[in-house]
C-alpha cells in the first residue's frame, strides 16, 4: 500500500499542511521540524504527488548529481562533461551538494525518494557512500565519478590512473637528474593520495613527504617548513596544481629558481597550470572526460543497457611545461 502524506505527518508528529510546506519549501517551518519531516519522508520512501506523476509517465527525464562542493578546483570540468552528455540526450540535470551537512543530505534523500530524477551521478561526499549504496540497492541507477579511489565493486564507476600518474611524474624527475624530491600530498584518507604516492615511489622513493590539504597554502607552508628545517631537496611533486602553485611561490620567496634549482610537477592540469610562473608541468586528470563518460554510462543504463561490473578507467597524461 502506498505511503501517504498522512502517514508522513503521523510519523513526524506534525500536520499534513506542515508536510506540504516542507515539500514545497513554502511557508515558515522551523529547521528542526523540517529536518525531521525530511528524514521521515526518506525513511518511509514517500513519493510526493509530483514524483508520482513522473513515475506514471515512466520518467522525469532528469539526471541527479550529488557532489561535495562547487568550490573544488576541477568541479566545473566534471560538470561540463556531464552537462554536455545530458543535454545531447534531452535530459535535465538536478545538482545537489552536501556542503550543508546533514540538512543537505536530508534534502537530497527527499528528492531521491520522490524520484525527482531517473538516475544518479555521484562524486562521493565524506561519509556519503553508504546512503548512495542504499539508493542503488532500492533500484536507483547510480554511477560514481571516482576521483578519490573509493573502489566499491558494487557501484559502477569511472576512475582514472592515479598510480600511473605518480609513476609518470617520478619518471620525468628521474630522467632530468632529480634525486631528492619533496612530495606534498593531500589527505592520506583518500585512495588517490595513496595511489599517487605509491606510484611515485616505484621510480623515485621520496626521502621527504609532507601531508596537507589540496590547497595553495599547503604547498607554501610545506616548502617553507622543509627549507626552514634545512632539508635538501631538488624537486617538488605536488598532489594537485594548487599545492604546486603554493610551493613555487615559497620557492621564489626563498630565492630558489624553477626549474633551475627546483623542478616542480603538479597534478590535475587545471586551466591555471598554463599561467603559473613558469608554466606548470603536471599530470592531467581527465575530469571532463570522466564526467561525460559517467553520464554516458548512466544514460545507456536508462536506455536498457547493463552497467559494467568493472570501473571504466580513463588514463592520466603527463603534460610537460617549463617547471620540469
Amino acid at each position: 500500500m502506498p505511503v501517504t502524506i498522512s502517514d508522513v505527518a503521523r510519523a513526524a508528529g506534525v500536520s499534513k499542511s506542515t508536510v506540504s510546506r516542507v515539500l514545497n519549501t513554502r511557508g515558515e517551518v522551523d529547521a528542526v521540524t523540517a529536518l525531521r519531516v525530511r528524514e521521515v519522508i526518506a525513511g518511509l520512501g514517500y513519493v510526493p504527488r509530483s514524483g508520482a506523476v513522473h513515475l506514471a509517465r515512466g520518467t522525469s527525464h532528469a539526471l541527479g548529481m550529488l557532489i561535495p562542493s562547487l568550490t573544488w578546483p576541477w568541479m566545473g570540468e566534471v560538470l561540463q562533461g556531464v552537462a554536455d552528455e545530458a543535454e545531447a540526450a534531452g535530459y535535465g540535470l538536478l545538482l545537489f551538494t552536501s556542503a550543508g551537512g546533514p540538512s543537505s543530505m536530508a534534502h537530497f534523500a527527499t528528492q531521491a525518494s520522490a524520484r525527482a530524477f531517473d538516475g544518479l551521478l555521484v562524486i562521493v561526499p565524506e561519509g556519503g557512500l553508504g546512503p548512495v549504496a542504499e539508493m542503488q540497492q532500492r533500484g536507483m541507477p547510480v554511477v560514481l565519478i571516482d576521483d578519490h579511489g573509493h573502489h566499491r565493486p558494487a557501484l559502477p564507476s569511472v576512475a582514472t590512473t592515479n598510480r600511473a600518474g605518480g609513476v609518470s611524474a617520478a619518471a620525468r624527475l628521474h630522467a632530468s637528474g632529480r634525486r631528492r624530491p619533496l612530495v606534498i600530498t593531500g589527505p592520506a584518507r583518500f585512495g588517490c593520495v595513496r595511489e599517487r604516492l605509491e606510484g611515485f615511489a616505484e621510480i623515485l622513493p621520496p626521502p621527504l613527504v609532507r601531508e596537507g590539504e589540496f590547497t595553495w597554502e599547503t604547498g607554501r607552508t610545506a616548502v617553507e617548513h622543509a627549507l626552514g628545517q634545512g632539508h635538501e631537496f631538488d624537486a617538488v611533486f605536488a598532489h594537485n596544481d594548487l599545492i604546486a602553485a603554493g610551493a613555487m611561490s615559497a620557492l621564489r620567496a626563498a630565492g630558489r629558481t624553477v626549474p633551475g634549482d627546483m623542478a616542480v610537477i603538479g597534478f590535475d592540469d587545471l586551466p591555471m597550470a598554463r599561467h603559473t610562473e613558469p608554466p606548470l608541468t603536471t599530470v592531467r586528470q581527465p575530469m571532463r572526460d570522466m564526467g561525460s563518460t559517467a553520464a554516458g554510462l548512466l544514460l545507456a543504463r536508462l536506455g536498457g543497457a547493463a552497467l559494467p561490473d568493472e570501473p571504466q578507467i580513463i588514463p592520466t597524461e603527463l603534460v610537460v611545461r617549463d617547471s620540469a
